[in-house]
């Protein structure tokens, strides 16, 4: 037996007091809110975003550099969704300098590699999309902490993976579904007061 979820809406009573159905199609998804954040690992270093190097990387920065914000003060869009249980649908953007970068994933050479591309996250998708992540709470006991899933491929996960001085932002696969995987922790912290009027 299936434990796939239907959805269905009640058309009519019909003769004989038959209740009859429709199933649903899933909703294309659409975006509920944003939030304005920094996005920090285990080690408490910020993700910075440089397009011109093609790269995101979790640093030690300074509270100017913080202030400042260039390729660290992510916009976090949030999509409605049909299946609560695998986690709320998310979507990044950065600003560099006048440019937004969206967040999204790209197999290259049979290897599933994180990218940021020139452009404005959409409203609505109308279906799977390669910018979409679920995000979960990281473990039961560390409410405050997340992990993001990959959309497309059921284990794969936003994490750091340490290259010489840098912990670049790649995609890794968990071994087992109850593996706890720190580099996959990543807590959401808000901008000061000071920097949120500058993003407004």
């Amino acid at each position: 037996m299936s434990t796939e979820e239907i959805l269905v809406r009640t058309v009519k009573l019909g003769k004989n007091f038959c209740l009859y159905f429709v199933e649903l199609e899933c909703d294309a998804l659409c975006k509920e809110k944003t939030l304005h954040r920094f996005l920090r690992n285990v080690n408490s270093q910020l993700l910075v975003v440089r397009p011109d190097l093609n790269l995101a990387a979790f640093e030690d920065v300074t509270d100017q550099e913080m202030r400042c914000g260039q390729g660290m003060h992510f916009t976090i869009h949030c999509y409605k969704t049909t299946t609560p249980s695998a986690g709320m649908p998310v979507a990044f953007s950065v600003q560099v300098e006048d440019k937004s970068y969206y967040l999204c994933c790209e197999k290259e050479c049979g290897e599933m590699l994180v990218r940021f591309r020139e452009g404005e996250v959409p409203k609505e998708m109308p279906g799977e999309s390669n910018i979409i992540f679920f995000k979960k709470t990281f473990t039961p006991c560390c409410s405050g902490a997340f992990k993001f899933e990959y959309s497309l491929e059921e284990g794969m996960f936003l994490a750091f993976e340490q290259e010489g001085y840098l912990r670049k932002l790649i995609l890794k696969k968990l071994s087992r579904k109850d593996e706890v995987d720190e580099t996959m922790k990543i807590t959401l912290s808000k901008f000061s007061q000071n920097e949120s009027l500058k993003l407004s």
